[in-house]
């Protein structure tokens, strides 16, 4: 395409600070830093594709720069950059690559199949994205961040599209969009259940690898983003350039009105320019060996810990200044409450080994705003030591895999798994407490995006991947879950109660269980892939949330709206420190915490050691809660007790006689559909505990 080489626009020198194009009501500075460019041009692409250069003359520490005082929000721009093409020394620039700037906060257009983005020497203009000047200003009018301490969170974790696909309720122009997700519909859905905080999958720009759309198929979680500051344009509503940037504003006003938090899914491990033979769109043109780490003694290629292909050189001061200044802009400008880092373990590699002492943690840690949002790490990568569970420091929480293991493996009836249970319902304490960390710390989940969901959970066997085109090859083939007697969709009506009453226990195992729950979308009414536990491919109706199981599975809604408002109402669920356990009664002080049999007897080595063990009872003394609430007041709770039969066979569970006449309520029965029970048990007498089910009973005078 046509371009010209001596603009006809005024340049100042403009400012080093901030990176990226910073637009001021006036005019728009741009900022670019490569160590190893010879030269970098600035290119100011019109509507009609034609490209104006503008040579950047001014250059302080390697950050290239100019003011352009007659460059407006919605203009399309792009950087080439000249220096040396040596992969074998690290070194891949190509001026005639359309390079996106790593600081933009906004792209347009789109990738096409062209080469050009492979090549060397060929021009990619017109084949890649360009990024966009944004508008910074937007009226937030009162929004206040909500919040919510971790001990009162529960999170629910979506896709932009996927949420809102096909939502009857929701017009059809705003389905799939940052303005649909904010939907009275859906934000109503959620507020609905008791969820306190929406954590997104991927929404920083991303592309669809061309493998994927060869097939037919396209990325459709968003692991493979290229522009940490920007909205994906894809889920905007508007088609205006940069429209993207106010709609995902107005979209967390709207959660905040509703008192919901908005957590990032945030993957800043890897880029999606993959290896040594993926597209140049930014970072590797720019500078390949500040941004990537490469092989140690083969330049040429990239260290791989996140399966992608390649891994962001978090060592390098510009790469963490990137991480830092992309996670601040978040928080000041687009009020987001916190993020969920992907394969965090990625972030803690200084050399080889995981660090957790890393310069990132050290960077997070003293940061005023970043350290002050919810900060939660995926903690595993796909390198050697990568799985790093209990390893972060204190400022973090973490997905618990181990609880999400042993809890799958407990309800389908794993021998050995009482004790390890145990330590994951009350909050892990073997892996936090060490670290000073919290109960909270702890972040439970049964499903997440990656794997079964519930339903499938207790569908199905075997992954049944067979749609992604790679012969069911992908995805983990070790899902510890139990399909209840048949594979897959059945007429079985005993079957289908089975899985219906463990659907109700993993739930409430999650919900009842102290630490952070995370709710995956769609567990709460029997959302289905059909055995597919790898979906990130799939942007279709097998990923997507369908609506209608809302109202086939109400009681199952039901049933998780009341085990949450449980959990809301009891703070004894909800404790802000480990449990102490100790004797039955000390003094003045009251036991937080008894483990016992279904004959109401204390729980004995033997008891815990017992190969075919499913059964036990656990009793969570409201009056034995140590920490004070908010005001410094002492909180007093009924009390509960928690019966769990993963047994086959109904069992008789004998409740405590506390000699005062206290009786017990049932507060919920997974043996039900809803939960509720209108049912009273005295001191001292049975309850029958239907087979693989929990009861929960409450104290009452």
């Amino acid at each position: 395409m046509a371009h010209t080489e001596s603009p006809a626009i005024a340049v100042w020198p403009g400012s080093a600070y901030p990176l990226g194009a910073t637009y001021d009501g006036a005019g728009t500075n741009f900022s670019l830093f490569s160590e190893v460019a010879d030269a970098v041009e600035l290119c100011l692409i019109a509507r009609d594709g034609t490209e104006t250069r503008v040579p950047l003359e001014e250059v302080d520490g390697f950050v290239w720069h100019a003011y352009l005082p007659a460059v407006a929000p919605g203009q399309r721009y792009g950087f080439r950059v000249h220096g040396p093409h040596d992969p074998k020394s690290g070194h891949r620039c190509d001026p005639s690559k359309l390079l996106l700037d790593p600081y933009g906060k906004a792209f347009d257009g789109a990738f096409d199949t062209d080469p050009a983005v492979h090549t060397f020497g060929s021009d990619s203009l017109g084949h890649t994205m360009t990024t966009v000047v944004i508008n910074p200003f937007f009226d937030w009018a009162s929004d206040r961040a909500p919040r919510h301490p971790y001990h009162d969170t529960v999170i629910y974790e979506a896709h932009v599209k996927g949420m809102t696909a096909t939502h009857p309720a929701v017009p059809e122009e705003l389905r799939g969009t940052y303005a649909g997700l904010a939907h009275p519909a859906i934000i109503d859905h959620l507020r609905g259940l008791g969820v306190t905080a929406i954590e997104l999958m991927p929404v920083h720009q991303f592309m669809h690898d061309q493998t994927l759309l060869d097939l037919g198929l396209r990325n459709y979680w968003g692991y493979n983003t290229f522009g940490f500051l920007a909205p994906h344009a894809d889920y905007a509503a508007t088609s205006k350039a940069g429209g993207a940037v106010t709609e995902f504003k107005a979209m967390v006003r709207a959660f905040h009105e509703a008192d919901i938090e908005v957590i990032l899914d945030v993957v800043y491990n890897h880029t999606a320019e993959g290896n040594h033979l993926g597209p140049t769109i930014n970072f590797r043109g720019i500078d390949n060996a500040a941004y990537y780490r490469l092989v140690e003694g083969d330049l040429a290629h990239y260290m791989d810990y996140t399966g992608t292909g390649n891994s962001l050189n978090a060592r390098h001061p510009h790469t963490l200044q990137l991480i830092m200044d992309s996670l601040r802009y978040w928080v000041t400008e687009m009020h987001v409450d916190g993020f969920r880092f992907d394969l965090a373990s990625t972030l803690a590699r200084e050399l080889h080994d995981v660090d957790r002492l890393s310069a990132f943690f050290d960077l997070v840690q003293q940061d005023p705003i970043v350290s002050q949002v919810k900060l939660i790490a995926e903690p595993w990568d796909v390198g050697e030591g990568g799985y790093q569970v209990g390893n972060f420091p204190g400022l973090w929480t973490e997905w618990n895999g181990k609880y999400r293991d042993t809890v799958r493996d407990y309800w389908r009836g794993e021998p050995s798994t009482l004790g390890e249970f145990a330590s994951r319902l009350t909050g892990s304490s073997d892996l936090y407490e060490a670290t000073g960390r919290r109960p909270s710390a702890s972040i439970n989940f049964v499903t997440a995006h990656d794997g079964f969901t519930l339903a499938d959970l207790v569908s199905y066997n075997d992954k049944h991947n067979q749609a992604n085109g790679e012969d069911n090859r992908d995805g983990e083939s070790h899902n510890r879950s139990w399909n209840c007697g048949v594979e897959g969709p059945t007429d079985d009506p005993e079957i289908l109660s089975l899985r219906a009453r463990q659907r109700r226990n993993l739930l409430a195992t999650l919900m009842l269980s102290q630490g952070t729950p995370m709710l995956a979308h769609g567990d709460e009414m029997g959302r289905t892939q059909h055995g597919n536990n790898n979906v990130y491919c799939q942007d279709s109706p097998i990923a997507w949330m369908d609506w209608s199981l809302a109202e086939t599975n109400a009681d199952l809604v039901e049933f998780t709206r009341n085990v949450i408002a449980l959990r809301a109402a009891h703070p004894v669920f909800r404790r802000r420190r480990f449990l102490a356990g100790g004797p039955i009664r000390s003094g003045e002080q009251a036991r937080d915490i008894a483990w016992l049999t279904p004959a109401g007897e204390e729980m004995t080595a033997q008891d815990w050691g017992s190969g075919f063990g499913r059964s036990l009872a656990v009793y969570l003394d409201g009056a034995g809660i140590q920490e004070p609430d908010h005001r410094g007041r002492r909180v007093v709770d009924d009390s509960f007790l928690l019966c769990f039969n993963a047994h086959d066979e109904a069992l008789e569970f004998t409740v405590p006689d506390d000699g005062a006449g206290a009786h017990w309520a049932v507060a919920l029965d997974t043996a039900t559909e809803t939960g509720l029970v209108d049912a009273v048990v005295g001191g001292g007498g049975t309850m029958k505990v239907a087979p693989r089910s929990v009861v929960v009973l409450r104290s009452v005078p």
